[in-house]
């Protein structure tokens, strides 16, 4: 059983082809990552759901900016998620904020009730709140089944010892999922400094690029050598990690 998950970030339908075929686990389908991500188009969104084999995680937010929603804003979230669940996605990433910041807790369970059977992470929102451990509290008592989190600081490294305390508090009662900024020279450091088991990113390069005209047009072939070559590099380094760790484990024993 494989014991490491690995989620690609993906804009666009060649992004996200890569990731299918060079060992991601599964996809966190958005646009805009400039502005921190959106709901992608209906149009790319069944486009990856055809091509793919992999799960496909979809973003809910409807705009960039706070994560803090008018009544009709988040109608159009409660919009979102029941298209993407009925277009057959594997799960969601969502979250709502109350205006101090705290996790909304009915809104997020509304939308987290209305996507179920589907997969739900709580998304890093979670890093704007003022109390990350009460935070964690909340997103449990939503239901969640992950949280992404950078450990509420600017990239995963930086954030790497809240994450380590993340990892203690929550237990076995949700996943905790480090993503935000992660390059490919810091995943043997976070992993091992935070004991995670589950990383996020676009990697820094064509996984976040966006052709403007065409959301599901594939990237140039240079492009698309450098993210396969990522994708395939941060694969076998948590690999190589956990290969290692159930070594240890059973010299151990």
């Amino acid at each position: 059983m494989k014991n490491f998950l690995f989620e690609l970030c993906a804009e666009t339908l060649n992004a996200a082809k890569v990731a299918d075929r060079c060992g991601a686990d599964r996809i966190e389908l958005c646009t805009r990552l400039d502005i921190g991500g959106i709901t992608p188009e209906e149009q790319l969104t069944t486009a990856v759901l055809q091509a793919l084999s992999i799960p496909v995680h979809v973003l809910i937010r409807p705009r960039g900016g706070n994560f803090v929603y008018t009544t009709d804003e988040f109608e159009h979230m409660r919009q979102q998620v029941q298209w993407v669940k009925q277009a057959g996605a594997a799960g969601v990433a969502l979250g709502v904020l109350l205006p101090d910041g705290r996790i909304d807790v009915s809104r997020s369970r509304e939308l987290l009730e209305l996507a179920r059977p589907m997969n739900v992470t709580f998304h890093r929102a979670f890093d704007r709140a003022p109390e990350l451990d009460e935070a964690l509290e909340a997103v449990i008592s939503v239901g969640a089944d992950c949280v992404l989190t950078s450990g509420g600081a600017p990239n995963v490294l930086a954030g790497a010892d809240q994450l380590a305390k993340l990892v203690r508090h929550a237990g076995s009662r949700i996943q905790i999922m480090a993503g935000g900024g992660l390059k490919l020279a810091s995943v043997l450091e976070v992993l091992e400094r935070t004991g995670l088991s589950c990383l996020h990113g676009s990697l820094g390069r064509a996984a976040g690029e966006c052709i403007p005209e065409s959301p599901i047009a594939d990237t140039t072939a240079g492009e698309t050598s450098i993210l396969e070559a990522d994708v395939r590099t941060a694969v076998r380094l948590m690999r190589s990690h956990f290969d290692k760790k159930e070594v240890v484990a059973g010299a151990v024993r």
